[in-house]
């Protein structure tokens, strides 16, 4: 085992651990078990060990890193990682008082963090897990050593640690937006009659990847139809363009949604993407911290009622940051499985949110807006805010 400790103070947590205290207290959890990789890496301050950045298999096993918190102990908190590690720690100390280099899976992972429970004496406490990124054996093997412990879903409680963002953190996601705004622009310009689909996805790729961004995806349409998956399906004269993608800049997701057309747009094209900016800009005129969210959806699916093209029309908006729908949750089951359960909080200076709009129009194809929007006390500033009509392809 290697095993570093020193005073809490040396390092200051990187997060509102005030914040934690409280969320931990309201949900009964003494010790925090965090192992996903989101927040393991905002536990930590932004890290995430380069090596497992794209995989978590290893040998027999699988990568699993711990951050433990105890409430209102920082000093007690500790850091389980895999033993490549040490090297990160050595160069850019993590602010943890224990560091546990030693592991290659998760049971190595999982006698790790058992042993610092029994280094603080916390091994019969309530102790909050993350049953969706806690393997089964890893919970076994925790259930067995921690005999007497109680488990706690703390899932909840980490969304919403999450859901407000820092300075820095609303930086990232600016830059990314802005980022992923840029990339569809040149993409676009750069695509021409004959171009395949596949060939435009990888262009965006590429632009994405050459201004700095992690490419997640891009779902994308060419004329009339409605399906978003990579072909050899052709770009052609007059066809319009829907242009849907995540990037990623330091561990924070961009997702925006862009048009474009290989010509000049007709007047129904105008006259269809003006009907799903003005759902857009309904939703935007009630956006402001203290609003209640649930107003915010009410008065955009409202004007989205009163367009020629409801029928075929769809009004969605999410939270996003480390993930592409997290806190706060808005929307049940719509599209993505989850429960609103923040419909009917107000909106917070921090939070940010996306919006969109989506119109499958039965002849001229998938017509979306989708925005990135920091929540602020006087109302938002949206990220990315360029490009927002028919961008013309070919120039």
């Amino acid at each position: 085992m290697n095993e570093t400790a020193r005073e809490a103070s040396a390092l200051p947590t990187p997060f509102d651990h005030h914040r934690l205290d409280r969320l931990m207290e309201e949900a009964g959890i003494d010790v925090l078990l965090a192992t996903s990789k989101h927040n393991t890496q905002y536990l930590l301050g932004g890290y995430r060990f380069i090596f497992f950045s794209a995989m978590d298999a290893i040998g027999h096993s699988r990568y699993l890193p711990i951050v433990i918190y105890e409430k209102g102990v920082p000093e007690h908190a500790g850091y389980v990682g895999n033993r490549m590690e040490g090297g990160e720690h050595q160069n850019h100390p993590f602010w943890t008082p224990s560091v546990r280099t030693a592991c290659w899976g998760t049971f190595d992972a999982v006698e790790q963090a058992v042993a610092h429970l029994k280094m603080i004496g916390r091994t019969g406490a309530r102790i909050g897990i993350e049953p969706s990124f806690l393997p089964s054996d890893a919970l076994a093997l925790l259930s067995a050593a921690l005999e007497g412990s109680t488990f706690v879903d703390a899932t909840g409680v980490l969304e919403r640690l999450r859901a407000i963002k820092s300075p820095s953190e609303l930086e990232k996601l600016k830059r990314a937006s802005e980022l992923i705004t840029d990339s569809m622009m040149a993409t676009i310009g750069w695509a021409r009659e004959g171009t395949t689909k596949a060939e435009i996805i990888e262009r965006l790729r590429r632009e994405e990847t050459e201004r700095g961004l992690n490419f997640e995806y891009c779902l994308l349409t060419l004329g009339p139809s409605h399906n978003r998956a990579s072909s050899s399906q052709a770009w052609a004269k007059s066809d319009i363009l829907s242009i849907d993608s995540g990037g990623n800049y330091h561990g924070y997701i961009g997702d925006l949604c862009r048009m474009g057309v290989l010509g000049e747009p007709d007047g129904e094209l105008i006259d269809l993407l003006a009907e799903v900016e003005s759902v857009q800009q309904a939703a935007f005129s009630k956006i402001c911290a203290g609003v209640v969210a649930g107003d915010v959806i009410a008065h955009a699916e409202t004007s989205l009622k009163s367009i020629p093209s409801a029928g075929f029309t769809d009004f969605f908006t999410h939270g996003m940051g480390l993930v592409s729908h997290e806190a706060p949750f808005l929307m049940t089951n719509h599209p993505v499985t989850y429960e609103g359960v923040d419909a009917g909080r107000p909106l917070e200076a921090g939070m940010v949110v996306s919006v969109e709009t989506t119109m499958l129009h039965p002849k001229r194809g998938f017509i979306k807006l989708e925005d990135t929007l920091a929540i602020t006390h006087t109302g938002f500033e949206m990220y990315g805010d360029r490009g927002r009509g028919w961008n013309r392809g070919d120039q």
